[in-house]
C-alpha cells in the first residue's frame, strides 16, 4: 500500500510538475506572441500618446494598451524591466501604424518623439515666421509675436536690442505638435548663438596670437548689417560687396537707402501692399534708411551665414552705390553718375532693350575751328 501510495503520489507530482512546465511554456508563447508580434487596436489615421514626465513603466504599459498601441500591458512591462537600464522617455508620440510592442518600447526608450519640421529662410521677418507657424497650426502668430518682442534673450550679444528680430537663425526646426511660442523662440536663438560662435572662430584673416572674443563687440551692427545684405541681394558673392557700399555711405555720413528698409517699417505698421511707391519713401519711420541717418535701429530680418560673414568682414571697395541688373545681382558704381548710368541700363533692360556699355561714352571733341587774322583771309595761322 505504500508503495502504491508512494506512486501515486509521484505520478500526480509528475502531472503537476508537466503542467507547470506546460504552463510556463504557454506564458512564455504568450508574451513572445504579444511582445514580437505587431498589434494596432487604434485607429486607421493613428494615435497620439502622450508620456508624462516621472511616469512609470507600468503606468505607460497600461497608457499604451489603454490607447490600442500594445496588445498587453503585461507583457510590454515585462518586457520593459529586461532592460532596468531604459526607461522611457517623457513626450508625444505618434503610431501610425501596427508595431510590436518591442518596437514600442524601443521608440519610447530612444525618446523618437513626434515632431514636425519648420523651416525658417534666409531674409524672413519675426512677422514672416508667424504667419507660417499660424498656418502650421503649431501656435497663433500673436503667441509668437509676444515672445520674440522680448528682447532678454539677446541682450548679452546686443544691449541695443529691441525684439529678437535678427537672432532667429535660419533653419529647419523639429518642432513637436504644440510647443509654446517661447520655447520656439529659445529654439532659434540657440542655433544663432551656435553659428555666430563658428562664424567668430574662422574670421576672413584668423590672427593665431588673438583668440577671437566669445562675443563681438559690435554684433548688434553686424546683425543689423547683416539683415540689410541678405534683403538686397540672393548672390553669396555679391554680399561682401554690399556690406562694403553701406559701410562707405555709413563713413561717409550718407544716407542708406535701402528700400528694404522701408519695406520693413510699412510691414510694421501693417502698410506694405506689395511693392514700393514714391510717396513710401516718405513714410516716417526710424526704420526709413531714406529719411533716417545711418542703419535702422534694428535687424530688419534674419540673415544666414554668408551675409553674417560679408557684414562681418566687408569688401574693400569704392563703391557707393548699386542697383538691380535684372539677372539677380546688381550693377555697382563709384559716383552718382555712374549711378544714374546704371539706372537707365535697368529700365532698358527691364523694358527688354539690348543693354548699355558699363560706362556713358564720353562726347566725343567739338572740332577746332581755323582762326584766320583778319589781315591775312584765306590763309591759316
Amino acid at each position: 500500500m505504500r508503495q502504491g501510495g508512494t506512486s501515486s503520489v509521484g505520478k500526480v507530482l509528475g502531472w503537476l510538475i508537466a503542467l507547470a512546465l506546460l504552463a510556463a511554456g504557454a506564458t512564455a508563447a504568450w508574451l513572445w506572441v504579444a511582445v514580437t508580434r505587431p498589434y494596432q487596436g487604434f485607429a486607421r489615421e493613428g494615435v497620439f500618446v502622450s508620456v508624462p514626465h516621472g511616469a512609470s513603466r507600468r503606468a505607460v504599459a497600461r497608457l499604451l494598451e489603454r490607447e490600442g498601441v500594445v496588445r498587453s500591458a503585461i507583457a510590454f512591462e515585462i518586457y520593459a524591466r529586461r532592460h532596468p537600464k531604459r526607461t522611457p522617455v517623457a513626450g508625444e508620440y505618434f503610431f501610425a501604424h501596427a508595431a510590436s510592442g518591442r518596437d514600442v518600447f524601443w521608440q519610447l526608450a530612444n525618446g523618437r518623439v513626434y515632431v514636425q519640421p519648420f523651416v525658417v529662410r534666409e531674409g524672413e521677418t519675426m512677422f514672416d515666421i508667424a504667419r507660417k507657424l499660424e498656418a502650421a497650426k503649431f501656435m497663433t502668430a500673436d503667441e509668437f509675436l509676444a515672445a520674440t518682442n522680448d528682447p532678454g534673450p539677446v541682450h548679452d550679444l546686443a544691449p541695443g536690442a529691441q525684439t529678437l528680430e535678427g537672432f532667429l537663425f535660419p533653419a529647419t526646426y523639429e518642432l513637436p505638435r504644440h510647443p509654446t511660442a517661447n520655447e520656439v523662440a529659445a529654439k532659434m536663438v540657440q542655433k544663432f548663438r551656435e553659428e555666430w560662435e563658428i562664424i567668430l572662430a574662422t574670421p576672413a584673416a584668423p590672427a593665431p596670437a588673438d583668440p577671437p572674443p566669445a562675443v563681438h563687440p559690435n554684433a548688434g551692427h553686424v546683425v543689423t548689417l547683416a539683415s540689410l545684405v541678405e534683403r538686397e541681394t540672393p548672390q553669396p558673392e555679391e554680399r561682401p560687396l554690399v556690406a562694403g557700399v553701406y559701410e562707405n555711405r555709413l563713413r561717409k555720413r550718407m544716407l542708406l537707402q535701402c528700400d528694404p528698409t522701408v519695406i520693413y517699417a510699412l510691414e510694421q505698421a501693417g502698410s506694405y501692399k506689395g511693392s514700393l511707391t514714391g510717396k513710401n519713401l516718405q513714410f516716417d519711420s526710424p526704420y526709413n534708411t531714406y529719411r533716417k541717418a545711418g542703419l535702422p535701429p534694428g535687424p530688419i530680418g534674419n540673415p544666414g551665414e554668408a551675409s553674417l560673414r560679408a557684414a562681418l568682414h566687408p569688401a574693400e571697395t569704392d563703391a557707393l552705390y548699386f542697383v538691380a541688373n535684372t539677372q539677380g545681382g546688381h550693377f555697382f558704381s563709384k559716383t552718382l553718375a555712374q549711378h544714374n548710368w546704371n539706372v537707365l541700363r535697368y529700365h532698358r533692360l527691364l523694358r527688354g532693350l539690348p543693354d548699355l556699355p558699363p560706362e556713358e561714352p564720353k562726347p566725343a571733341p567739338a572740332p577746332q575751328q581755323n582762326k584766320r587774322h583778319p589781315s591775312h583771309k584765306g590763309k591759316k595761322r
